[in-house]
């Protein structure tokens, strides 16, 4: 796939809210359509949690896809997204590891997260990463966060951490489209972090715990709970346990 060139606008409520509804307005966007703000003024995560990012110094985007693969091959594209992500920052020496199905992380520290929306045949795709974040405003989350100066002591204009992004991205989306999963299976494991320790995964009351056993043929987690069976979660957040 290839990227157009990004629309950037200087505030917007939450990239993917917007995307979403020009789409349902019936305006004719491309696949590849890269939707950019400076500025997001209700940013939100996956659970409708809010995504916090400054001004200028974070970076906020959200671009279209339109794929052909669907059903179960879907429940992997942020994974797909994820090793683009990973790519590009180590091109800017972060080595960062993925937290299934939608999270960046370094040394435990988030620094990136992905949210996926679908509107018909669309899907819109979000990512929300921490570039200029400094340690005051990282003390003042409710969970350990950095960023991508935090990692390295430089300072990058998000302009040139969504060009790296665009860049890295395509190869990951072709490999999902093509063959799913099973194109991503040995950099995903090698990458995710979590795998073979203790985890607590899911939302309120349907949280499970049990070992982080692996991934099934469609990025699904296997989970081996206290009876040794091995469960298969589709969708829920992921907490590494002592």
């Amino acid at each position: 796939m290839q990227f157009a060139s990004p629309e950037w606008h200087h505030t917007l409520t939450s990239t993917n809210q917007v995307l979403l509804q020009r789409l349902a307005a019936g305006e004719d966007l491309p696949t590849g359509f890269v939707l950019a703000a400076y500025e997001q003024t209700a940013g939100r995560g996956r659970y409708q949690r809010r995504w916090l990012s400054q001004a200028k110094r974070d970076l906020t985007f959200t671009f279209l896809l339109r794929p052909e693969a669907q059903g179960d091959r879907l429940a992997s594209l942020t994974l797909a997204v994820a090793l683009g992500v990973r790519v590009a920052l180590a091109t800017f020496g972060v080595e960062a590891r993925t937290k299934w199905p939608n999270d960046l992380l370094v040394d435990g520290c988030k620094i990136c997260g992905i949210l996926a929306e679908r509107a018909g045949q669309n899907l819109v795709i979000g990512i929300g990463l921490n570039v200029n974040m400094d340690e005051a405003v990282a003390a003042r989350l409710d969970r350990p966060v950095t960023s991508v100066y935090l990692q390295t002591g430089v300072e990058y204009a998000v302009e040139t951490i969504l060009d790296a992004l665009l860049d890295a991205l395509p190869v990951w989306l072709d490999r999902w489209e093509e063959a799913g999963f099973l194109a991503l299976q040995q950099e995903w494991t090698v990458a995710c972090q979590g795998l073979g320790q203790m985890i607590a995964v899911g939302e309120g009351d349907h949280r499970r715990r049990g070992i982080l056993y692996g991934f099934g043929h469609a990025g699904q987690l296997l989970l081996k709970n206290k009876n040794d069976k091995i469960e298969e979660i589709w969708a829920g957040g992921v907490d590494l346990l002592q």
